[in-house]
């Protein structure tokens, strides 16, 4: 075990069976390698398996689907090729229930809603834009929220999503007047000192791709003041 590593040590594991490695994600983790060269948790957990298994050759690990870099919660990963194949198609057929809790400081005008937009990335600047009507590239987006819980200073929301489009939640948010705390690149007026952003992958919810077992697994929220105060 003189290989484990700090990184490896600290993956915070929520379900694990032979298809399938669920994890807590935490802020700044960063899922697949990009331009920066920071080692991502897809390096690191099946540097995780190898040590746990004591394999000698290569680690198949199959990413299903991404968080960004500065939210946290559940993650799926795929250890087999067929559950990759497998899960692949469920989030295309929207078979697979996410469950996002996001912290606002401008409470919506509606406590309830569902937000349909268009949205349309720029892959320079790695930003997203909303649309209220189809334009060219652009994609449809669609989202549920429901305000939880009023804090003193911030709003808690419950977000399901129907499309899973790049930065969707902390875009569509923002366009309504709602951006996420900490989240300066879409309108939050200060950033968080983790350099993260409000917003958790609570809870996860399928059928098993193999054993066809009801999986829901929640994911506990991150170590801060404003989070503990939403339990």
């Amino acid at each position: 075990m003189s290989r484990t590593l700090t990184n490896v040590s600290n993956l915070r594991v929520l379900y694990e069976d032979n298809h399938l490695i669920i994890i807590n994600k935490r802020v700044g983790d960063l899922v697949q390698g990009d331009k920066t060269h920071n080692k991502p948790l897809s390096e690191i957990i099946k540097e995780y398996l190898k040590i746990k298994y004591r394999k000698k050759g290569n680690v198949f690990l199959g990413v299903a689907h991404r968080l960004d870099r500065p939210t946290s919660g559940a993650l799926i990963f795929c250890k087999t090729s067929k559950a990759l194949k497998r899960v692949n198609n469920m989030f295309q057929n929207k078979e697979i229930q996410k469950f996002y809790w996001a912290i606002v400081r401008n409470k919506p005008k509606q406590l309830k809603d569902t937000l349909t937009h268009w949205l349309k990335k720029n892959p320079s600047t790695n930003t997203t834009k909303v649309y209220k009507k189809q334009i060219i590239n652009s994609k449809k987006a669609i989202l549920h929220y429901n305000l939880i819980k009023s804090l003193k200073s911030y709003y808690l929301l419950e977000i399901s999503l129907e499309t899973g489009r790049s930065h969707q939640i902390r875009t569509q948010l923002s366009f309504i007047g709602s951006p996420i705390k900490g989240d300066l690149k879409y309108g939050a007026k200060r950033s968080n000192s983790n350099g993260g952003i409000h917003l958790h992958a609570k809870k996860i919810k399928f059928v098993h791709p193999i054993s066809k077992k009801i999986i829901s697994i929640e994911a506990d929220l991150p170590d801060d003041t404003i989070w503990k105060n939403c339990k």
